[in-house]
């Protein structure tokens, strides 16, 4: 399995350092096969060795250049960066980043053999028309997505269930998840509200390879909680 936490604009680049410190001790004295992943603030971005990886939120798709607010390869290269996230729904829905936007990253991306955590997700008015709108809503997300790229995760994050402590029946979370890897040969993650209380009845569906977790995962006693979950399971 894959745990995965995305510290969206939280914590500093001192509380990073100390939750990974945490996070490595844990994981020294507890053996997991699972991959954790930890996709920090970008300002809060640091140099890491250890069991976790550290992977960057967002990087505008170039080496360098003029582009105000962003930033580029070389910057996760400082880092030693080789995972991303791509197309989440805070990008697409508040700051605007459009399918060929989303597509045009996940090429550049891919092309220099980032390991890439991919987004789909639908709102609560898409949700709300049944699971073929649902459906239809998320295909159009992988279009121009090389659907196998064998560096590819993709994580199904409802956008209604986003921070809001509501997630889907794990019925509608195994439909939608059966959906996906019909289409998709990679790694399913599934993100929305998950947390210490429902990590493992979600962890126990079919066609849950993972989770990505939000704010559900930026106290790292409660995050090393999830991976002791999976290690169970």
């Amino acid at each position: 399995m894959i745990i995965a936490a995305n510290f969206k604009t939280n914590l500093t680049r001192l509380e990073t350092g100390e939750y990974l410190a945490e996070l490595e001790e844990f994981l020294s004295q507890n053996e997991t096969n699972h991959s954790v992943l930890i996709f920090p603030a970008t300002s809060s971005l640091i140099p890491h060795k250890g069991k976790a990886k550290v992977g960057a939120q967002n990087a505008y798709p170039t080496q360098s250049g003029a582009f105000t607010g962003e930033i580029g390869l070389v910057h996760l290269e400082e880092f030693e960066i080789e995972t991303i996230l791509i197309g989440h729904s805070e990008r697409r829905h508040i700051l605007g980043e459009s399918q060929i936007t989303v597509a045009k990253k996940f090429d550049f991306f891919k092309e220099k053999r980032f390991d890439i955590v991919y987004c789909v997700g639908e709102p609560l008015k898409v949700k709300e028309q049944g699971i073929e709108a649902t459906w239809e809503y998320i295909d159009a997300q992988l279009e121009g997505i090389d659907t196998q790229y064998e560096k590819l995760v993709v994580a199904y994050e409802p956008v209604w269930a986003i921070g809001t402590g509501l997630t889907p029946t794990t019925e509608e979370i195994a439909a939608i998840h059966a959906k996906i890897k019909e289409k998709v040969n990679a790694p399913l993650l599934y993100g929305g509200s998950v947390k210490v209380a429902n990590a493992h009845e979600i962890l126990s569906i079919d066609n849950v390879d993972g989770v990505l977790v939000g704010s559900g995962a930026l106290k790292v006693e409660d995050f090393t909680q999830m991976i002791a979950i999976a290690n169970r399971i």
